[in-house]
């Protein structure tokens, strides 16, 4: 698995706190990562963005940035609308598979959803996915209505033949409600593919020693983590 594509259910579902927490547990295993954010949106060209927090959060990962665009927008509608040229899917996966002859794991994140446009022709983060031939880990939300959007994109992944390597839960309340407890059975069955993962809330505020020495409990096996998705369900059962 030397390059994993990063996608959300929707916007603010924890996705670039689980790709960091996924970069810390691959560098506790001994893995060389590099992080590629295929367009930020939303900042200052002197602010940090996503790729930052990543490394500030996980570590010695090297860091790449393909496009910035200042409004909090979609990236096709950001780029139009600074007058900037846009990201295209084979510059993702160009730069991507670049990185992936350097380093042990590479992982390219998203910007919201996986349908999310970057261009004015209509390309997305699954036409980069497709043209690297790389799995897909898809973070989803906890409580109510994450079943729909997790579904919805767990069919467009199998629609194209991509691989879903499996769905991370990227904030977990202290508190679940009966919706997310029940989720925890309900999100491997309607995505069809296993849950890797549950990012306790506020993950990301933590200090970065911290968050790196907990990460590889929050994830599963197959992400260099030891989290258990069964004694996890077990334990948080309604």
């Amino acid at each position: 698995m030397p390059v994993l594509v990063v996608t959300g259910t929707g916007t603010e579902v924890g996705k670039t706190v689980t790709t960091a927490a996924v970069a810390a547990a691959a560098l506790a295993a001994g893995r060389t990562v590099a992080v590629l954010k295929a367009a930020q949106t939303g900042v200052r060209p002197d602010e940090p963005g996503d790729a930052d927090e990543v490394a500030r959060l996980a570590g010695a990962v090297t860091k790449a940035e393909l496009a910035r665009f200042p409004e909090p927008l979609a990236p096709a509608t950001a780029a139009r609308r600074a007058g900037l040229k846009p990201v295209r899917p084979h510059e993702i996966a160009e730069a991507a598979a670049k990185l992936a002859t350097e380093h042990d794991l590479v992982l390219v994140e998203g910007a919201g959803g996986l349908l999310v446009r970057f261009d004015d022709e209509g390309g997305t983060l699954a036409d980069a996915a497709q043209l690297l031939r790389a799995p897909v880990l898809v973070v989803a939300s906890a409580g109510l209505g994450t079943l729909n959007t997790t579904e919805l994109t767990a069919r467009e992944l199998r629609r194209r033949e991509l691989d879903l390597a499996g769905v991370v839960i990227g904030s977990w309340p202290d508190s679940p409600d009966l919706a997310s407890r029940c989720n925890l059975a309900d999100l491997p069955d309607v995505s069809g593919a296993p849950l890797l993962g549950a990012l306790p809330t506020g993950a990301g505020g933590l200090r970065p020693a911290d968050f790196r020495a907990a990460a590889p409990g929050w994830l599963a096996r197959r992400l260099d983590g030891t989290w258990d998705a069964e004694g996890f369900g077990v334990r948080e059962a309604p």
